[in-house]
């Protein structure tokens, strides 16, 4: 603290003497630094954060997150909720947001993993948005392997990149993409089929229940009479549960 670190609750804060701080970094009330940590200068690390063999970049914030063997470059965000496995290198400037799990990833500058996904042995260039929810399918029971994703990507939420797969630079994927083959740059991938409306299908599929009754009112409120549409109905067990 005389060096220049602010410690804002020495009482739960716990630093390895192996650890190294430059002058005005910031740690918050439970943070915990072990191993060959390093912070840079200005960089704020907590509240609710172990970091283990990690170096934090000049400027950095890393917010309620448990990491190890992993770089966080200059500027660069990480957390809340966040889990750092080895081999996780973010550029300068870049994010990996909440709910994210990252492993053996070299994430490129200003590139953004905002929220709820995984992404492991994989390489992002920079400039790069990767959607809610994306996830890398890296093993495939036997082996893992390795997703390419270029720079200047925008993928939608819920796309899922079946490794060993290569995104090219610019290139953009729809919500729901399943990708299992490689993307040329600047092209718009999409697997999601289209979007089917069976009509009337939960008033004559399950009628009585509460959900059929409410679709019954607002159709009386509208004035709709829609019409079953029964070739959307799907095989049901004796149970009442789809085949």
């Amino acid at each position: 603290m005389r060096a220049g670190v602010t410690v804002v609750d020495p009482a739960t804060t716990w630093i390895d003497s192996t650890v190294t701080l430059d002058e005005d970094v910031r740690l918050l009330p439970n943070t915990q630094l072990h191993g060959t940590t390093t912070v840079a200068r200005d960089a704020v690390v907590g509240p609710d954060t172990t970091l283990t063999d990690v170096l934090v970049g000049e400027g950095a914030k890393v917010t309620r997150t448990h990491g190890s063997g992993s770089t966080i470059g200059a500027g660069a965000s990480v957390g809340p909720f966040t889990y750092l496995r080895p081999g996780t290198v973010l550029g300068e400037t870049g994010k990996i947001g909440a709910f994210y799990e990252t492993k053996n990833v070299t994430i490129g500058r200003g590139s953004k993993l905002s929220h709820l996904g995984y992404a492991g042995d994989a390489e992002i260039g920079e400039d790069t948005n990767i959607g809610c929810g994306n996830i890398t399918a890296n093993y495939d029971g036997e082996k893992k392997h390795r997703t390419v994703i270029g720079s200047g990507v925008r993928t939608g939420s819920n796309t899922v990149f079946v490794a060993p797969v290569t995104i090219g630079d610019g290139a953009y994927s729809g919500a729901g993409a399943i990708i299992r083959k490689d993307v040329p740059a600047g092209a718009l991938t999409l697997s999601v089929a289209p979007q089917r409306n069976a009509e009337g299908w939960v008033i004559a599929n399950r009628q009585g229940s509460n959900s059929a009754q409410r679709a019954q009112a607002a159709q009386a409120a509208l004035g709709s009479t829609a019409t079953p549409d029964s070739s959307s109905t799907p095989a049901t067990t004796e149970e009442g549960t789809q085949a």
